[in-house]
């Protein structure tokens, strides 16, 4: 069965995923909270929060044109190793997996947005990485996936309470997850675990007065599947 969600690329997205129900997984003991989905409901390209409850596990698989987590609360755990809150992990096409979380864990999700079996496989302690400054006042950075022959770069940045960022233009598009605090723009706010699409060409100017934390992804829209 064929499903979108947010599946027209021409607009601008933005999902508040504290309002939204966790929905059951294959496994029972996996949740998810979907913002992104083309094609088949367990087969297309898909952007999630999931929800592993404590002892919570997923069966063996593999990750056809790659896979993408970041983890924002708890341990996530697989055959090669454990991976606490903070941790970034880039698995390829060809990664074989079994997942599961002892204590639990709340994990960033993207499947098969990531083609070439010639990526980098990552998985980055960002908890461990210092903020680089960026030349822009109140805002640090730290990259996490740059690569020759790809057009995506992922990072994360964070905002000094206060900030006011002068206006940016995503001429690859973007995609913007709030991990941590908000930020807002002439068009809304974006609390905690707010997730933002734009495409292509958007220009933005944003602010925030808490300060916030964000996964910012640039360039992946190359590499998306628009909805019929």
């Amino acid at each position: 069965m064929t499903e979108s969600i947010n599946g027209n690329l021409q607009v601008r997205a933005c999902m508040d995923t504290t309002t939204l129900d966790w929905t059951a997984s294959p496994s029972g003991t996996v949740w998810r909270k979907r913002v992104h989905l083309v094609g088949g409901a367990e087969s297309g390209q898909v952007s999630s929060l999931v929800r592993y409850e404590p002892g919570a596990t997923f069966p063996e698989h593999d990750h056809p044109e790659g896979e993408e987590i970041l983890v924002l609360d708890g341990v996530f755990s697989d055959e090669h190793g454990d991976w606490p809150a903070g941790s970034y992990l880039l698995n390829p096409e060809g990664f074989r997996h079994a997942p599961f979380s002892k204590p639990g864990c709340l994990i960033f999700v993207k499947l098969r947005q990531f083609p070439g079996r010639e990526r980098d496989h990552l998985a980055i302690p960002t908890q461990q990485q210092p903020w680089l400054a960026t030349g822009q006042t109140g805002v640090e950075e730290k990259l996490l996936y740059r690569q020759a022959g790809f057009t995506d770069t992922v990072r994360l940045e964070r905002w000094a309470p206060g900030t006011t960022r002068p206006s940016i233009t995503f001429a690859d598009g973007a995609e913007i997850l709030v991990i941590e605090g908000s930020f807002h723009d002439e068009a809304g706010r974006y609390g905690t675990h707010s997730w933002l699409r734009v495409p292509p060409g958007t220009t933005i100017k944003p602010a925030s007065d808490e300060g916030c934390t964000l996964y910012i992804k640039e360039g992946g829209a190359a590499y998306l599947r628009a909805a019929d």
